[in-house]
């Protein structure tokens, strides 16, 4: 086909998932530099994409694959209708995300054949063998497809306003700007094996307040407050002015802010985690059940992030919760986590990126 004039990109449904997209779609933008870039992503991860640079226009779907929710369906189908795009690319591996672009009628759809939708699909592209990480498993697909790869390197870049907001947010929560900010999510949406232990990160939080002076922010969905709570009770004493609980408080685009005025992070294998790692912020990341060979944090050039595992026969399981005794994580210390994020948090001349 000749170079397409309008350009859509179907976004992975998580929010780790679509960060670790990035530099697939940053090939995409570099592939067709004339093209208009729309990205279309469920409304959870959608606002991720007003800080990628290259991006033209995005597209909210409500639509959650779901069959008897037809009037969104319907509903998207019209927005995308309404794109007039030449190429759909799909990052999914869902038969709905095919079925989504087939039934707006985009000419070109491609993606990988999978989940029996490869007649959906004008080019369909075989799944790899093997074991890779999720950032060049999305590079594959889009070399596959004739789009050279460059480096697999997510880039979110911050604007001004939204660091100021950041800063405003904090500041009314009582945080005092002259104290280094760190951030905790010790939440995990895919189940509590991914969870390193709230009374470690409780220990952590507390050295951090005593030795280092820092305010630390607790950061998380709605369902991740019962797991804040649990951190909080378990801080020292004298430490809960200098904790502060923002968790189902921030939108994507404010966490994004939040992380980047941060001096370090640590995070479980989460969305926080990849966004914080594509800032560039110091991050120590504790897995467990998961396979840090496939979702482990790409952080930015220049930029360092620490993955912490201890070696246990079970792992990596890839459970949503520990049928045994969580050795994985239980045998991660407070102090290897502490003095760990420490070292990259004053090796680090953290610069938040500002567009």
């Amino acid at each position: 086909m000749s170079d397409p004039a309008r350009v859509l990109v179907v976004a992975p449904n998580w929010l780790g998932d679509a960060v670790v997209a990035l530099p697939a779609i940053a090939d995409v933008r570099r592939g067709f530099p004339a093209a208009q870039l729309t990205v279309a992503a469920r409304r959870s991860v959608a606002d991720l994409f007003r800080l990628v640079p290259g991006v033209d226009r995005i597209v909210t779907l409500e639509w959650n694959g779901r069959w008897r929710r037809r009037g969104a369906f319907g509903d998207d189908v019209a927005r995308l209708g309404a794109l007039g795009a030449d190429l759909a690319i799909l990052l999914p591996n869902s038969f709905a995300s095919a079925w989504l672009v087939k039934q707006a009628q985009v000419p070109e759809r491609w993606g990988y054949r999978a989940d029996l939708r490869g007649r959906l699909l004008s080019r369909a592209v075989p799944r790899p063998a093997g074991s890779m990480h999720q950032g060049a498993y999305y590079q594959y697909l889009t070399r596959e497809l004739g789009i050279d790869s460059g480096p697999l390197e997510p880039v979110l870049f911050l604007p001004e306003e939204v660091a100021s907001a950041a800063g405003r947010f904090l500041v009314e929560r009582g945080w005092d700007a002259s104290r280094p900010v760190f951030v905790f999510a010790p939440g995990a949406a895919y189940g509590s094996a991914k969870r390193w232990i709230p009374e470690y990160v409780a220990q952590v939080v507390t050295r951090l307040v005593r030795e280092r002076g820092a305010t630390c922010v607790l950061v998380g969905s709605a369902a991740d407050r019962c797991t804040t709570t649990q951190v909080r009770a378990a801080a020292g004493a004298g430490v809960a002015p200098h904790v502060v609980d923002a968790a189902g408080e921030t939108t994507l685009e404010m966490l994004a802010g939040v992380l980047a005025l941060a001096a370090g992070c640590v995070s479980n294998d989460s969305g926080a985690m990849h966004v914080a790692a594509a800032l560039g912020t110091p991050l120590v990341a504790p897995f467990g059940p998961s396979n840090e060979y496939e979702t482990a944090p790409l952080t930015r050039e220049g930029r360092r992030a620490a993955v912490l595992t201890h070696d246990v026969w079970c792992r990596p399981c890839m459970l949503r919760t520990c049928p045994i005794d969580h050795r994985c994580m239980k045998r991660i210390t407070p102090e290897r986590v502490y003095t760990t994020l420490n070292d990259l948090a004053r090796s680090a001349r953290h610069e938040p990126d500002f567009s």
